[in-house]
């Protein structure tokens, strides 16, 4: 256990947290901004799961990474557009909806990947880039500044998002329609357009996470999120639907996560006890979902449809 608590093993392990988190992020990032119009999206993991097909698939055809890329954000924006429809248009139950969503997605993705691959081919992965003067930062380096632009640009969405919801036009009507969708249409504000475009933001997002989740692993299997989507769900509640909040969540997730994976390969953690000890991180975001249940309020119109009367 000694050997773990030395410098070099921690200043890893941070990163790599840095580097779990990057999905979780993103995805939980969409999903405030839907969430903060009104839209509580559950299918976020299948979602995830098709984009990340898409990006896997289209980079092992091309070899080309932003391809693969752009393919996950064109797959989460197709999803958004059935998703807006279903929710906006036809004003389906959310949660029921957003669980079709998600068994659609693992199906299908399965289905795709079992026609059109067969089985696991890896491709290149993201690569790392060191940012310039920053990367020789004593510890920092490591730690914050060699990874890849998925990740870079997952923290750097943190503040965009938090500017989009609190400094714009069409911040304050996504935030309008979520809390008092009423008063907002009663203003001029199209609740139905502000939503729908809120979804597209999300679902656009959780297609820049499964792009991200594949391209840095280099392969794609059934399933691949195990459960990632839900995860960053919760982790909105957990961040109280601020971006901060969210991103604070994500790293604390992911770096737990990284513990685990640094005490199983240091053979830390008896064989019995692993699956047990992989359970740590979803255990945590359960502990604090509980912890700060009754701190926090929901957007007041979340889930709630609305038509003119």
């Amino acid at each position: 256990m000694s050997d773990f608590f030395t410098l070099s093993v921690l200043v890893a392990t941070f990163a790599s947290g840095v580097r779990l988190a990057t999905p979780y992020l993103l995805a939980g990032l969409g999903e405030t901004v839907g969430q903060r119009s009104g839209v509580l999206n559950l299918g976020v993991d299948g979602v995830m799961l098709l984009s990340a097909f898409g990006a896997y698939w289209t980079s092992l055809e091309t070899g080309s990474l932003l391809l693969g890329v752009g393919a996950g954000l064109l797959v989460g924006l197709v999803m958004g557009v059935v998703y807006g429809i279903i929710t906006v248009i036809f004003q389906a139950e959310q949660g029921i909806s957003g669980i079709g969503i998600y068994l659609f997605g693992l199906g299908f993705s399965d289905l795709l990947f079992e026609e059109m691959v067969g089985t696991p081919t890896p491709i290149k992965s993201l690569p790392k880039y060191s940012i310039p003067g920053l990367s020789r930062l004593p510890i920092l380096g490591e730690a914050l500044f060699e990874h890849n632009l998925m990740t870079y640009a997952a923290f750097l969405l943190v503040p965009l998002v938090a500017l989009l919801l609190m400094k714009t036009t069409f911040g304050m009507n996504v935030r309008a329609v979520g809390e008092n969708p009423e008063a907002a249409d009663s203003l001029g504000v199209s609740v139905g357009l502000t939503r729908f475009a809120a979804i597209m933001v999300g679902n656009g997002m959780a297609g820049l996470a499964g792009a991200a989740l594949t391209l840095g692993l280099g392969i794609f299997q059934p399933n691949l999120t195990q459960g990632l989507g839900f995860i960053a769900v919760a982790l909105v509640y957990f961040g109280a639907w601020r971006a901060r909040g969210v991103m604070l969540g994500a790293l604390l997730y992911g770096i737990v996560a990284a513990v685990v994976l640094q005490l199983k390969a240091r053979e830390l953690i008896p064989l019995e006890a692993s699956d047990l000890a992989a359970m740590a991180p979803a255990v945590l975001t359960i502990v604090a979902l509980v912890v700060v249940a009754g701190r926090i309020e929901a957007p007041a119109a979340l889930t709630n449809p609305f038509s003119r009367h």
